[in-house]
C-alpha cells in the first residue's frame, strides 16, 4: 500500500491523482525516488520526464530491431508523450518490478520526435505541459501496446533510432513499457485505489492509498464489490445514460473530470456549468451483461475552480460519444483494476470492481 494525494499542483490543474516512485539501475541500489507522479488506471506503464532524473541515474537502453535505440510515442486524450524505452528496478511498498521497461520522456539521447508522432496531439514534453513529473500507469493490460505491436511496425507506438531517425518498428511485448504491478513477484495481479468522499464544494487536498493486489492480501479483499469484466482487446466497459449505450467507457483515475455526452446542461469552455448541481444516474455493464447502477453529480466548474479546492468529486465536461468514468468517479469508493490473464478470487482480469 502506498499513500495517493490529491493536492494543489504547479500548473494549478484540479484532481491530479498523485503518487511517489522509486527507480533503480537494474539489480543496483543506486535509485532515485521521485515525486509528482500521477496514477492513472487508464494506460499501462511507467514514464518519466528526463528532466526529473538524476544524472547518476543511468538506465540501460532497450535495443530494438537491427540493433536500434528503441523510442516510444505514447498517445492519450490530451497530448502526446515521446521518449526512449529503457529498463529500471521499480520499487513501490516493498515490491520490486525488476528490470521493467519503461518510457523517459524527452530523452536528449535520442532524435526529435517523429512527424506521425507529433501530429498526434499535444506534446507533453516537459513538467508544465504534462502537469506531473510522470504517469504511472496501472491500467487492465500488462503492456501498453501487446501482441499487435510485436509483429507489426506500427506509427505512433514503438520505433527504432539511428543515424539520427526513428522509424516505426516492431518491439517483443516482454521489452515494451510494462504495467510495473505485472511484474511484481506477489500482489500482481490488479490495484485498489481508494479515496474518501468530499462535499459538493471539493476539498483543498485529499489523502488515500493504492493498495497492490486483488484477493491477496486481507487489505485488498473485493468483498461486496460488483465486478465488470471488461473488453479482453480495449479494456471497455459500456454505459447506459438517458437512455443511450455507450460501449467505449472507461474508468480513468488519470482523467481530471467526467466526461459524457449531454445537451441539456450549459457549459463554460471545456466543462459543465448548469446553474445548480445537477443529480444523474447511468448504469455501468461488463461484457458479461453484470451490471452496476452509479449515481453521481456534476456543478458548475466555474464556481468549482473560484472555490480554490483541487479535489473535486463533481467536475465534468462533454464528449462526442464515450464514457469517461475520470478522477471524481473514484471519491468516496473502493475501485478495483484487475489485470488481464490474471487469476483473481472472482476470476481473470481484466475486469473492473466497485
Amino acid at each position: 500500500m502506498v499513500p495517493i494525494t490529491v493536492a494543489q499542483i504547479a500548473t494549478g490543474t484540479r484532481n491530479m491523482l498523485q503518487a511517489s516512485v522509486t527507480i533503480c539501475v537494474p539489480g543496483t541500489s543506486t535509485c532515485q525516488t521521485i515525486d509528482n507522479i500521477q496514477v492513472d488506471t487508464g494506460s499501462q506503464g511507467l514514464r518519466i520526464l528526463a528532466s526529473a532524473l538524476a544524472p547518476t541515474l543511468v538506465l540501460p537502453s532497450v535495443t530494438a530491431s537491427a540493433g536500434s535505440t528503441a523510442a516510444s510515442c505514447t498517445v492519450f486524450g490530451s497530448g502526446y508523450t515521446w521518449g526512449s524505452v529503457r529498463t529500471a528496478d521499480v520499487r513501490m511498498a516493498g515490491l520490486v518490478a525488476a528490470a521493467t521497461s519503461i518510457q523517459v520522456i524527452s530523452d536528449p539521447a535520442i532524435p526529435a520526435v517523429p512527424t506521425d508522432c507529433s501530429n498526434s496531439g499535444l506534446p507533453m514534453l516537459t513538467a508544465t505541459a504534462l502537469r506531473s513529473n510522470g504517469i504511472l500507469g496501472v491500467g487492465p493490460f500488462r503492456a501498453d501496446c501487446g501482441s499487435g505491436c510485436a509483429v507489426t511496425a506500427l506509427p505512433r507506438w514503438y520505433y527504432g533510432c539511428a543515424s539520427g531517425a526513428c522509424e516505426a518498428a516492431t518491439l517483443p511485448v516482454g521489452q515494451q513499457v510494462t504495467n510495473p504491478i505485472s511484474r511484481f513477484a506477489t500482489d500482481n495481479n490488479g490495484v485498489v485505489i481508494e479515496l474518501p468522499a468530499v462535499a459538493a464544494a471539493g476539498a483543498a487536498s485529499v489523502t488515500g492509498t493504492m493498495t497492490f493486489g486483488i484477493g491477496s492480501q486481507s487489505n485488498n479483499l473485493l468483498g461486496s464489490a460488483q465486478v465488470l469484466p471488461s473488453n479482453s482487446m480495449t479494456g471497455f466497459v459500456s454505459t447506459t445514460f438517458q437512455g443511450q449505450t455507450y460501449g467505449t467507457s472507461f474508468i480513468d483515475s488519470g482523467s481530471n473530470g467526467l466526461f459524457f455526452p449531454l445537451s441539456s446542461v450549459p457549459r463554460c469552455g471545456f466543462w459543465f456549468c448548469p446553474t445548480t448541481e445537477q443529480s444523474l444516474a447511468a448504469t455501468v455493464a461488463g461484457n458479461n451483461g453484470t451490471t452496476s447502477n452509479v449515481t453521481f453529480t456534476i456543478g458548475n466548474a466555474t464556481s468549482l475552480f473560484a472555490s480554490g479546492n483541487y479535489a473535486l468529486s463533481n467536475l465534468a465536461g462533454p464528449a462526442s460519444n464515450y464514457f469517461d468514468w475520470g478522477l471524481p468517479f473514484f471519491f468516496g469508493r473502493r475501485v478495483f483494476t484487475a489485470i488481464e490473464a490474471s487469476a483473481t478470487p472472482a476470476g481473470n482480469g481484466p475486469y473492473y470492481a466497485f
